[in-house]
């Protein structure tokens, strides 16, 4: 076995969410939760199939964003994950729905920061074992940075 980190570029903008899943139906699945929960949200979703033909699935209704779930999945190259990429929306409005899909098995991150996936790769294939998402802690939250904090979630519109 070996390890590999796979870098995965994030489009401007964007947001991406790693997860795994276990049927195929999930690319049409999450293309449902993706339109319906906020509707004027781009998004591309590319998922990897681990049996039969293996192919890399794609829904979205961003050509962009497509190519770059595809491009990320694939170097990924792990049967039964799934790349989202979304803009318009944070992973916060979808994540409650995704992770209530009966396909989906597990989140490995939903970010808008650098992001690493750890592959191990065998014989038969890979799989994700993590991600390194964005940078370790420079410090402990001071209390200028906590208003910095509460300022920027209220700014946003997450608090009031």
């Amino acid at each position: 076995m070996t390890l590999d980190l796979v870098p995965v570029s994030i489009p401007p903008d964007a947001n991406v969410i790693i997860g795994q899943s276990h049927f195929i139906k999930t690319v049409e699945d999450l293309y449902e939760v993706m339109a319906t929960s906020v509707p004027r949200a781009a998004f591309g979703l590319a998922f990897n199939e681990a049996s039969g033909p293996c192919l890399t699935r794609v829904e979205g209704n961003d050509a962009d964003l497509q190519q770059a779930a595809i491009t990320a999945a694939s170097a990924l190259a792990a049967g039964h994950v799934f790349v989202l990429y979304l803009r318009g929306a944070f992973p916060i409005n979808v994540l409650d729905r995704i992770k209530a899909c009966p396909e989906v098995c597990r989140i490995f991150c939903a970010t808008a920061n650098p992001l690493q996936v750890v592959v191990a790769r065998s014989e038969q294939g890979s799989g994700v074992l993590g991600v390194i998402d964005g940078a370790s802690p420079g410090g402990v939250e001071q209390d200028a940075d906590r208003e910095a904090r509460r300022a920027f979630l209220r700014t946003i519109g997450y608090k009031r």
